[in-house]
């Protein structure tokens, strides 16, 4: 036992009798405080590349950058978001690629990519809007 040991005993002794011990199902509603539940979040597969997202909220965004720090590109339709937090959105993942070394590309009216540095995105596409 440490010196940090000993003081932690000292000030807040625990009897090992008095320590808390869940039941399975008292740990599994816990769980569901650990992290929010987002509202069509899906279960993603390790080996999967590319994810899929139509974010109705902002909330959705931290599973986005998320997704990206693994190294998955990320595909987003920001069409069902609120306008006032679309910008809001790109602004985060921006940091979010930023902070990866990746790259954030419009591939159509309201249809982000991004991608992290690992999987390189090639070509362009010309938007309908743009003129030549």
């Amino acid at each position: 036992m440490g010196l940090g040991d000993k003081i932690k005993e000292f000030i807040a002794p625990i009897d090992e009798e008095d320590e808390l011990e869940l039941t399975e199902e008292e740990a599994e509603s816990l769980s569901q405080y650990e992290k929010p539940q987002v509202q069509g979040a899906t279960k993603i597969s390790r080996d999967t590349n590319i994810v899929l997202f139509e974010p109705r909220t902002f909330e959705e965004c931290e599973e986005i950058g998320h997704h990206i720090k693994l190294k998955r590109a990320c595909c987003i339709n920001l069409q069902r978001l609120p306008g006032e937090y679309r910008q809001r959105l790109i602004d985060f993942l921006s940091g979010v690629i930023y902070g990866v070394d990746g790259s954030i590309k419009k591939v159509g009216d309201n249809v982000i990519l991004c991608s992290p540095k690992n999987l390189q995105v090639g070509g362009d596409i010309s938007l309908a809007n743009e003129v030549e």
